[in-house]
């Protein structure tokens, strides 16, 4: 009974994202975190000048979204054919998305995902090719020049062709799997960019079968906002409601890494016995198999093997895949000796402010403790 609860209560939650609102954003720009605004330097160096010089007039006329954005760009030779009766201002805003989706992602989601564009009610279908989505097609165009641009704010990729004026009804379709966005406040404070980052993650996540990860993700955004980066490891819905979800939801800050970027490459790097933070403070992780170790094969936490590295990340956060929760060990025993610190010190990424650990906990997690919740979101 106390399962099926618990069930119920994340599938209460799962719902009530589609009717809230994140927290409020703050009320001024920052020039340099305004993605918007790198539209026609971006573009145009890119060799998309006639979307470069549609960037302006697009941008005065578009409200609903001030952060990161992908664009799919035609080539300016195919919107000779265009003809009178396009409006490159809308025509720009058709082909721009709310978040940050390279190729790679793209290849991910589910065939016929609708994804709100820039313009209101307009959305992109996106599909791939079978078996293994060689090709991705958005609007029925293939891209064609992917990952042209990738700052972590602005994705471009380049269309063999261009996508017509989107219909009003383009939305309507499989409404399950689109994206729509409220228009936020514009912001001012330092915690901008982690704030669009969030939202990015969160947005990603749910299409990618990691809504119940994302609601968590929600539920400690107060907590998250003000952190420098944040490494996450998820399990999938599917996982979630199996035997060992409950285990997963309530020790979710056990799996989060605060104020460290720690993509695959710089975990690799990790030898075993480096020891991680969390975001329960007191409660660490240890890499019992390091990357780079005389037996090989993938890295593994605290006995557990990353299935999907880098499955989601940008400019702040990165997901890594699991399989199955991690289970508390008891990181002396695994380490030998000391606590473990000097072992992350000593990788070669040490020197990075936002990968390895050599330091005490920072101070911004330092209130774990009054956070508790009974469900461990």
């Amino acid at each position: 009974m106390a399962t099926l609860l618990q069930l119920l209560t994340l599938a209460f939650l799962l719902l009530l994202t589609t009717a809230s609102t994140l927290p409020p954003s703050p009320s001024s720009y920052q020039g340099q975190t305004q993605p918007l605004l790198l539209f026609g330097p971006v573009l145009s160096s890119l060799g998309f000048r006639n979307f470069a010089a549609a960037a302006a007039p697009s941008l005065s006329n578009s409200t609903a979204w001030r952060g990161p954005v992908t664009v799919f760009a035609p080539s300016d030779s195919s919107l000779l054919t265009c003809g009178p009766s396009c409006s490159l201002t809308l025509l720009l805003q058709e082909h721009t998305v709310p978040g940050l989706f390279s190729l790679r992602y793209l290849r991910t989601l589910p065939f016929a995902t609708k994804i709100e564009t820039l313009a209101p009610d307009r959305c992109l279908t996106v599909t791939s090719s079978a078996p293994n989505a060689s090709k991705v097609f958005v609007g029925g165009v293939e891209i064609t020049h992917p990952d042209l641009f990738d700052d972590g704010l602005v994705v471009v990729h380049g269309l063999q062709g261009f996508v017509s004026h989107l219909s009003p009804f383009s939305c309507n379709i499989e409404r399950t799997t689109s994206l729509s966005f409220p228009p936020p406040p514009p912001p001012q404070d330092a915690s901008f960019v982690m704030r669009l980052m969030l939202k990015d993650a969160m947005l990603r996540l749910r299409l990618s079968g990691y809504s119940i990860v994302a609601v968590a993700l929600r539920v400690k955004y107060p907590y998250l906002v003000d952190l420098k980066a944040v490494t996450v490891f998820a399990l999938n819905d599917a996982a979630i409601f199996s035997d060992v979800g409950h285990e997963y939801v309530t020790s979710f800050r056990f799996h989060i890494v605060p104020n460290r970027l720690l993509m695959a490459s710089d975990l690799e790097r990790l030898p075993a016995g480096t020891v991680l933070p969390t975001l329960n403070l007191g409660q660490e992780l240890v890499v019992t198999t390091g990357g780079g170790g005389p037996f090989g094969g993938p890295v593994r936490i605290n006995y557990v093997r990353i299935e999907r590295p880098d499955m989601m990340f940008n400019l702040k956060m990165v997901v890594h895949g699991l399989s199955m929760p991690f289970p508390h060990v008891n990181v002396t025993a695994v380490t030998g000796s000391g606590s473990g610190y000097d072992a992350a010190a000593g990788c070669g990424v040490a020197g990075n402010a936002d990968v390895g650990y050599s330091v005490a906990p920072p101070s911004r997690i330092e209130r774990t403790d009054e956070i508790e919740d009974h469900h461990g979101l």
